[in-house]
């Protein structure tokens, strides 16, 4: 029986779905962040159940084959990113094999490989990056697994079997750099035990932020941005936000940046309705941006490994968000200009939207794109179909597919975004699209029964919050009955619960595609297409 606070050396032989190692003690499942499948550690019980237990990795006798040294000095402490230990290669494979699990044991998918795709490890170099070769001709779909792929990892034990995701030699499709690809960044502000202001991250779990000067997965503008917030709360005295206490300005520093257009935002969230010395905060920012610009006129473009390292920045909107509620929640319901626009702009492909502090964009540029172009792929559209997008947000999936159909429809119940997508579809001069807020369970049955031929679905795109569909809507597709249905998903778990309901109710899984949108963390993008089963 293992027992809490008792340190045992442990061989890993797995990884769960969170990302933490799992081996075993006297046959009892023991999950130890911070390790990998192939780690020899000592470990120390830090909680201890019936059937499984926790343990904090103490000493590294002998690391695994997949550990790499992270970039980040504080990747361990951070919450941010849970998997920089772990080389990208490997990432990859974890990601594949998360999805091909869950659809297995949750979603009631045989033999799910046969239906994903996947790249080739051999594809990959040893920094990570794909090779040039990592084309259509390296892109598979079908076949038998191999052994490692089809194994469940965890020896019968069904607890510990259903966290565990194991490592095969297919791969998700990745990033060429897995750095610098974050669009947004929000960081929370505080001070540290000299007083001095610290922006960071909260560690795991906990909301004691680990001070940052830097963060790798986000726009290394956001170096120069860190540095100047941090000098204008000093020298101006600036009070910061005590989540106790419910006292203090400045909660939270958002940025966003237009990979497409170098556009830069800083946004700070403030429980209060101004900021002090605004005007010179600004001249601060700006003088920030062109010390990052000017470094990129010194640096040797050989030893930047991102293209978007190579690109100056335009500083276009500086806002602040009012959040005075006493919540955890980041944001509030209203934001105000201080210097520039309201927004700043970016593309995904040819399709321009502009991004306000609100609004909600997917952070993976580069990945974004090879989304949505799945999401197209999968949806095969003719021009003479009528497309249905669920939880359609500010439009991003419903412009990218409307000139490939006759007519989209999107349905979003945050008022906000569907103001946000109607202006971007004019924004395009896109006439083809048509926004409806509400809920889509209530929003389609009610102008389906309305007017059939106009509001029919011959293919329906959803991509639904990481809690997935609401069961009213996936009853309201079985009855829309479309041809195709393209599910983009960030969470796998849920995913393959709905998919279970899908299958069962006249839906058959054709096709899956497996997206590391959120490289160095657990978090995991999906697209997957169901075909209606004729006569079903």
């Amino acid at each position: 029986m293992v027992a809490k606070n008792e340190v045992y050396e442990v061989i890993i032989e797995d990884i769960g779905t969170e990302g933490q190692g799992i081996g075993h003690i006297d046959g009892e499942a023991v999950f130890v962040k911070d390790t990998l499948p192939g780690d020899k550690a000592v470990v120390k019980i830090i909680k201890a159940g019936k059937k499984m237990a926790f343990g904090r990795l103490m000493e590294l006798i002998e690391p695994s084959e997949s550990r790499t040294e992270p970039l980040c000095e504080v990747a361990r402490a951070c919450g941010g990113c849970t998997l920089q230990h772990m080389d990208y290669n490997a990432q990859l494979q974890f990601k594949w094999n998360k999805v091909k699990n869950l659809l297995q044991r949750i979603g009631g998918v045989e033999e799910p490989e046969r239906l994903m795709e996947y790249v080739s490890d051999d594809s990959v170099s040893s920094d990570g990056k794909l090779a040039e070769s990592a084309g259509t001709d390296n892109v598979n779909c079908g076949g038998k697994p191999d052994a490692a792929d089809a194994s469940c990892g965890m020896g019968g034990k069904p607890d510990a079997a259903d966290a565990s995701c194991g490592l095969g030699g297919k791969l998700a499709y990745g990033l060429d750099y897995p750095y610098y690809y974050r669009n947004k960044m929000q960081f929370p502000v505080g001070r540290d035990k000299e007083g001095k202001a610290v922006l960071g991250f909260y560690a795991g779990r906990t909301h004691s932020i680990i001070p940052l000067t830097d963060c790798v997965i986000g726009h290394p503008v956001n170096r120069f941005i860190i540095k100047a917030v941090k000098e204008y709360i000093d020298k101006f005295k600036i009070s910061v936000y005590d989540e106790e206490k419910h006292t203090g300005l400045i909660r939270h520093v958002l940025t966003r940046v237009g990979f497409h257009t170098n556009e830069l935002m800083v946004c700070l969230v403030v429980n209060g309705d101004s900021i002090p010395h605004a005007d010179e905060f600004y001249e601060m920012l700006l003088s920030a941006v062109e010390k990052y610009n000017d470094g990129l006129e010194t640096e040797n473009d050989s030893e930047r490994n991102s293209d978007i390292q190579k690109n100056r920045i335009v500083f276009r909107s500086f806002m602040i968000n009012i959040n005075k509620d006493k919540t955890n929640r980041i944001l509030g319901f209203s934001s105000k200009v201080i210097k520039g626009d309201a927004f700043i702009s970016d593309y995904i492909g040819e399709i321009k939207f502009n991004i306000s502090p609100e609004s909600f964009f997917q952070v993976n540029p580069e990945m974004t794109e090879k989304l949505y172009g799945k999401a197209l792929e999968y949806a095969e559209l003719s021009g003479g179909e009528r497309v249905w997008d669920m939880y359609c947000g500010i439009g991003t999936i419903s412009l990218f597919l409307a000139g490939k159909a006759s007519h989209v429809f999107g349905v979003e119940i945050v008022p906000q975004a569907i103001d946000d997508a109607g202006e971007n579809a004019k924004l395009n001069e896109i006439k083809n699209a048509e926004f409806f807020v509400g809920k889509a369970e209530e929003v389609v049955p009610s102008l389906y029964s309305e007017d059939p031929g106009k509001y029919r679905a011959d293919v329906v795109v959803v991509d639904p919050p990481r809690k997935g569909c609401d069961e009213k809507l996936l009853q309201t597709l079985v009855r829309m009955a479309p041809e195709k249905l393209v599910y983009v998903s960030c969470d796998p778990a849920t995913l393959a619960r709905d998919i279970k309901y899908l299958s069962e109710n006249g839906f058959e899984l054709k096709k899956a595609a497996v997206f590391d949108q959120f490289s160095h963390g657990v978090h995991v993008e999906s697209c997957c297409l169901l075909e209606r089963i004729q006569n079903a």
